[in-house]
């Protein structure tokens, strides 16, 4: 393996393993849909052609580099096979238009001869699929492992210096709002470097598609979601912890009525999230000045005007309205942090 990589925003170059090494499908699952890939294997031809064309559209700034297995339970496919696609990588790195490797795997996958298999290769970053550190909601999801698998799993990931993302999902069977504070709070106990957070979604073709069409599953709707999954955003934040990730990644296939039965998905969740969290702010600030809110200008950082705004300016519809403003101006300023905001009247 090769050290974590220096803290900035990636240049990804996803390469999907749809459903690979995995030892079952679990209830929520349908990975075909999810990233509208139906092969399940990638030969090193067509893994060497992927990478050249995404490094064609890579900025001479973006860096680090990395390659990256998503879709399928990389530390589950045969060993020859995790060595074949190493190999192919790693020739990426050993001329330097790659920084390194990354890949998700289940925690469960995750032992010390599977990691003997990689200790050799430019790996940096390993992403678990914890989704629940509730027990009884990995095995209502027929996830396969339980939460101490998760934490052994980090432990040994720690022992030999990898860097250590975590998946987790809300909204699944059995799962509400006080298991998923719970799932976060255990995930922060074992320090991982990033999270993503993924909300349930009812696929076409999983388990979960027959019980929500026999009623016995009800997703998240999309305003109770992104208000879960914003306090979770706000709890990692107070540990530290980044979330690089809240929503499933748009994509054509995804956007098919056929593909997603029911629940919270959007194309912009994150930035929903965001959002809500300026919402929250602007408000709280907003019911604390009791004086006159007939004319109303909010400062915030140039890339967060969008967040303040909301989808559709909806955040200003809502402000206006809850406080009877006739004049309200969103204005850039470069001196205040990208999650703060100032509000004079």
């Amino acid at each position: 393996m090769i050290k974590p990589l220096p803290a900035r925003r990636p240049f990804i170059i996803p390469v999907f393993l749809s459903n690979a090494g995995c030892p079952h499908q679990c209830a929520f699952c349908n990975q075909t849909s999810i990233t509208g890939v139906k092969k399940d294997t990638i030969s090193p031809e067509k893994l060497c052609l992927l990478i050249n064309e995404f490094l064609q559209y890579k900025e001479k700034n973006r860096w680090p580099v990395q390659v990256a297995f998503y879709g399928g339970n990389f530390l589950g496919l045969k060993k020859d096979y995790i060595r074949l696609l190493l190999d192919e990588t790693t020739k990426f790195v050993t001329n330097k238009r790659v920084d390194s490797i990354r890949f998700s795997t289940r925690p469960d996958t995750i032992g010390v001869k599977q990691l003997d298999t990689i200790k050799d290769y430019p790996v940096s970053t390993i992403e678990i699929g914890v989704q629940s550190m509730d027990d009884r909601v990995l095995d209502m999801a027929q996830r396969g492992h339980t939460a101490l698998d998760t934490a052994k799993a980090t432990a040994m990931l720690r022992e030999r210096n990898y860097e250590v993302s975590m998946q987790m999902m809300v909204g699944l069977p059995g799962d509400d709002e006080t298991k998923s504070m719970f799932t976060a709070q255990r995930i922060a106990s074992l320090s991982p470097d990033f999270i993503r957070i993924y909300p349930t979604v009812v696929l076409a073709g999983s388990r979960l598609a027959v019980w929500y069409q026999k009623g016995e599953y009800t997703p998240l709707s999309l305003s109770r979601c992104v208000a879960l999954v914003k306090n979770l955003y706000l709890f990692f934040k107070s540990k530290k912890i980044p979330v690089i990730r809240m929503g499933l990644q748009a994509s054509e296939d995804l956007a098919k009525d056929t593909t997603i039965l029911a629940g919270p998905y959007h194309p912009a969740f994150g930035h929903m999230v965001y959002s809500k969290i300026f919402l929250d702010m602007a408000t709280s600030i907003m019911e604390a000045e009791k004086g006159s809110c007939d004319k109303i200008t909010i400062k915030v950082h140039p890339r967060s005007i969008s967040k303040m705004r909301g989808l559709k300016n909806k955040n200003l519809e809502i402000l206006k309205r809850n406080f009877q403003i006739k004049s309200l101006k969103i204005i850039p300023d470069l001196t205040l942090a990208e999650d703060k905001l100032t509000v004079t009247s």
